[in-house]
């Protein structure tokens, strides 16, 4: 094998190496852009903004340990919830291939079923492109004791 392909051949791994770290930046900003989505969906109390970026068979396990099973379940749920403010930090996205798991901080306060709450937490979000499109397949929260 001469110099000339062995640079070639090196240079095409470069290549083929830039072009799935591309893939996966670009899964990482449509994650971190849906969970911007969600809340803002929360900050302006409009569930439908969530709405096209949950699964049909969305699950969600709050801080409570309360799971609700399905979209449309989890979107009458959250309308029964009005935010007075919604805070989410230190947002970090790993991507596996079409999987992506979304972690950080959340800090909100309201009301739920006319219950004031307040309550700073962590998050884990589970999200799976289908079908070209990335969707929030489930998620869990836990409270911060402070």
């Amino acid at each position: 094998m001469n110099t000339r392909s062995i640079i070639l051949g090196l240079l095409s791994g470069v290549l083929m190496l830039s072009g799935l770290a591309a893939k996966a930046g670009t899964a990482e900003e449509a994650v971190i852009a849906g969970e911007n989505q969600i809340t803002k969906s929360q900050q302006t109390n409009n569930v439908e903004l969530q709405a096209p970026l949950l699964a049909d068979k969305y699950v969600a396990t709050d801080e409570d340990g309360t799971v609700l099973i399905g979209k449309e379940a989890n979107l009458a749920d959250a309308k029964l919830t009005t935010f007075s403010s919604m805070e989410l930090t230190d947002l970090k996205v790993t991507v596996f291939g079409d999987t992506a798991i979304a972690t950080g901080t959340f800090a909100d306060k309201g009301t739920y079923k006319g219950k004031a709450f307040n309550h700073r937490g962590r998050f884990t979000d589970t999200w799976v492109k289908m079908n070209g499109k990335w969707l929030c397949v489930a998620s869990h929260s836990s409270l911060i004791k402070t």
